[in-house]
């Protein structure tokens, strides 16, 4: 049955549902739209949330929201924040400014923005593919076998309806009816009890910064919104639960006791006490099911991480799921899902308790403690900026990798890491060739890189026979001298070039002439090296299964047997030795 609201194009194409209409399952179902699935959106809520838990979205989370095409709208609405200032006891401490030197990023901020602004982006951008939110349906069971997905829906009105997908995505948030109809456990412990509120705050402080303050028992925070004079503001000790004004009265006597100077706190526009858990599941994936968000994991709210950890699960798994359900990959591409996000799962609950224990930093002489450590700190520069960075390194996103993932081959003569950003290298503003990898990212497809300058035609037989065999998800691009093309060229299956007048994104790509690089669809280089041979070409696509086989010269369709055994001699023409050696 299809869904009303779901996207009427692409009649034939395979059907997804999405249970979870917050960012993370916006995000899911947005991915796989653009993809030309069709997708149905259900959420047993009556409607858009009101209140917002997550307000930061993370530099690598408005680097994936450039891919998807929705970051003006987010940035829009938020309010870039570049500093981290702490106070305790009536004095300011240190504070600590954006450092992305050794993180290259065309958005070296955090962007302060409430949840319910950024699920609004995501629905707009959503509906404009065709696709709605179906409020107010609930899944209450499924069952699955290997041909689908039988899902139980409630409807508003009380009617329940059988609904048979191919597959199906649960971002239905901590209590998640699909992970526990999959029989998924929550591993770990509960945690502590906080606060969190959404105010207007009279204060002489600047809105340019969060703040961290300690009264010399206890910690809160202060993140300022975009919106003037309202904040939000985090308790780690809130004590019972009151009413909105005995909120305000508690909050204005803390703030103005750590800060050394008066704050008045209006009543909250909404207030929430909270016990948190860090738990999360053993594994993402079941058969034609997925969990990813809070569905999947639930922590600690102190570095920011829950929306943005979530954005990234749905984005992952979108476009391998796209593949698979459109034939394009074997099922071994699903399996990379949990392989590669399980384990950031585990780390992200290890720093996750780390943070919770700076953040509301409850030790009995931390009033004490904190100015001597702080004024060092401050007084000490190279500390002082290795302490930005390390902090700014686990919050941001920017150093998640995929080096170990079954996707990304290793080459030593590759330019960028095997599992890295590509972003990186689209970091330079005004740059032709930084903005044209920028449009490249946002393609939905695979980025096939090759510097067109190397000696012979090796690379080039091999870019031409992987955009004709896989042009519907392979994007084949040439930067470097040779790769104009003319109005009167003969091969329309020629690579287009991408622009690059200055070598800026050459050199930022680390691609030497004949160089390649192989680019995952959410922006993560998979392979490369220095030299493009169909052989290793087939290598480094050998993960997504038979079907992304690199036609041999002379062999029609499928990929010759002799050349996954050595290369052969129309792949080695002009190719130095060292080059041959190291590919073998």
């Amino acid at each position: 049955m299809a869904s009303s609201t779901g996207t009427p194009s692409g009649a034939g194409s395979p059907r997804v549902l999405v249970v979870g209409a917050g960012p993370v399952g916006l995000t899911a179902a947005h991915e796989l739209a653009r993809r030309g699935l069709r997708v149905r959106l259900v959420d047993g809520a009556p409607g858009p949330a009101r209140e917002s838990r997550a307000v930061a979205v993370h530099p690598r989370t408005l680097e994936t929201f450039d891919q998807m095409g929705v970051v003006d709208g987010v940035l829009a609405r938020g309010r870039k924040n570049r500093a981290f200032t702490m106070y305790a006891r009536g004095s300011r401490l240190v504070r600590l400014d954006a450092d992305y030197a050794t993180m290259p990023t065309r958005f070296p901020y955090s962007l302060i923005i409430a949840q319910t602004e950024t699920e609004a982006v995501l629905r707009e951008a959503l509906a404009r593919l065709g696709v709605g939110v179906e409020w107010g349906v609930r899944l209450t069971s499924l069952t699955q076998d290997g041909d689908g997905v039988r899902a139980r829906l409630e409807h508003p009105d009380g009617t329940a309806e059988e609904y048979e997908t191919p597959w199906l995505v649960g971002c239905d948030g901590g209590h998640s009816t699909v992970r526990k109809q999959l029989g998924l456990p929550l591993l770990g412990e509960s945690s502590e009890t906080w606060a969190l509120a959404d105010a207007p705050v009279t204060t002489d402080l600047p809105p340019d910064t969060i703040y961290w303050v300690h009264t010399g028992s206890q910690a809160l925070m202060m993140v300022p919104y975009r919106r003037e004079g309202h904040w939000r503001l985090l308790d780690t000790a809130p004590g019972p639960r009151r009413g909105g004004e005995d909120a305000a009265r508690r909050f204005s006597e803390k703030l103005s006791a750590g800060l050394g100077r008066p704050v008045r706190v209006g009543e909250p526009e909404w207030t929430s006490v909270f016990t948190f858990q860090q738990r999360m599941v053993p594994r993402m994936h079941d058969g034609r099911c997925f969990v990813a968000g809070d569905a999947a994991h639930v922590h600690s709210p102190a570095s920011g991480q829950g929306m943005n950890t979530g954005v990234q699960e749905a984005y992952n798994l979108a476009w391998k799921l796209a593949m698979a359900a459109r034939g394009q990959a074997g099922r071994e591409l699903l399996a990379t899902y949990g392989q590669e996000r399980v384990p950031i799962g585990k780390a992200l609950i290890g720093s996750t308790r780390k943070a919770t224990f700076l953040v509301q930093f409850k030790n009995a002489l931390a009033g004490v403690a904190l100015p001597v450590v702080f004024t060092f700190v401050r007084n000490l520069g190279p500390l002082r900026r290795a302490i930005q960075r390390k902090v700014l390194g686990g919050m941001s996103g920017l150093r998640l990798s995929y080096g170990d993932s079954p996707l990304s081959t290793a080459d030593p003569l590759m330019g960028l890491p095997a599992g890295s950003r590509a972003a990186a290298a689209a970091a330079r503003r005004g740059d032709p060739g930084s903005e044209a990898l920028r449009a490249e990212l946002r393609d939905v497809r695979w980025s096939l890189v090759w510097e067109a300058g190397g000696p012979g035609e090796v690379g080039r037989g091999a870019a031409a026979a992987a955009a004709r065999a896989h042009g519907d998800w392979l994007s084949v691009r040439t930067v470097g001298e040779g790769t104009s093309v003319g109005p009167g060229d003969p091969d329309p299956d020629r690579p287009r070039p991408l622009a690059d007048p200055d070598g800026v994104l050459r050199r930022a790509l680390g691609l030497r002439p004949g160089g390649w690089l192989l680019i995952r669809p959410d922006g993560y280089v998979a392979a490369g090296g220095a030299a493009l041979t169909r052989r290793a070409l087939a290598r480094a696509l050998a993960p997504l299964g038979p079907r992304a086989a690199v036609p041999s010269a002379g062999h029609g369709p499928g990929l010759d047997p002799a050349s996954t055994a050595s290369p052969g001699l129309r792949d080695t023409v002009g190719v130095p030795p060292r080059v041959l050696e190291a590919q073998r």
